[in-house]
């Protein structure tokens, strides 16, 4: 039997090991995201629709920290939430929060930059005729969100993609810990250090599945839009 048939039987079979994993990654992606979108989408409203000081630096930054290495992100939220750092006394480290804290700081710029620029790249009319229409305050926003849904979803998407995808936050702030914060991703970084290939084979194949069903959602969205 071939590498690639045992990693199939082990998706058919429901191996219960390998379905968890599934689920913690995509549970603690989802968690995350939802989080992030909270803040991301009204700053990246903020970012373009308003002036206050240091916008424009807050706007390099943001579209800086979309670059930045998951190892680094994993590396500074380590430093903050380890027993001798600031925020050590609450004790998050190596558990779900942790993974889900770090994979908020990694995607909030991602969709805070995507909404930007999918509102930099809307009618300019569009605001002054909500506003003719006697839109105000969050009301006006709202309705602004609305007709920009499309955009705003392809951006939550991204992130769900980057967040589900990254390796180096989920290493260090959970700790690869087996049926508690063992992901699709560490698994597959553990299981190939071993030599053992089946299992990381198969998550490799689901995590493949999930990235080319987030793509032909976003590539849907924006071809709706």
């Amino acid at each position: 039997m071939t590498l690639l048939e045992k990693a199939l039987g082990l998706i058919l079979s429901g191996d219960e090991e390998l379905y968890r994993i599934c689920f913690t990654s995509i549970s603690f992606s989802a968690i995350s995201i939802f989080i992030a979108s909270l803040a991301a989408i009204p700053l990246g409203f903020l970012l373009k629709l308003k002036e206050f000081p240091c916008r424009q630096l807050l706007l390099i930054i943001v579209n800086s920290l979309m670059a930045l290495p998951t190892v680094v992100v994993g590396l500074l939220i380590y430093t903050l939430i380890s027993r001798s750092g600031p925020l050590g006394q609450i004790g998050i480290l190596y558990s779900p929060a942790a993974v889900i804290t770090g994979q908020v700081v990694l995607v909030l710029p991602i969709i805070t930059s995507m909404v930007h620029g999918a509102i930099s790249d809307m009618d300019p009319r569009l605001p002054e005729t909500l506003q003719t229409l006697g839109a105000r305050g969050l009301n006006y926003y709202g309705m602004l969100a609305r007709e920009m849904k499309g955009p705003i979803l392809a951006a939550i998407l991204a992130g769900y993609g980057r967040a589900i995808g990254e390796v180096g936050v989920s290493m260090m702030l959970g700790g690869n810990i087996r049926w508690y914060t063992r992901t699709i991703t560490t698994t597959i970084s553990l299981q190939t250090s071993k030599g053992e290939f089946e299992l990381g084979l198969a998550l490799g194949i689901i995590l493949m599945a999930i990235a080319l069903t987030l793509n032909f959602l976003i590539h849907g969205v924006v071809r709706h839009e």
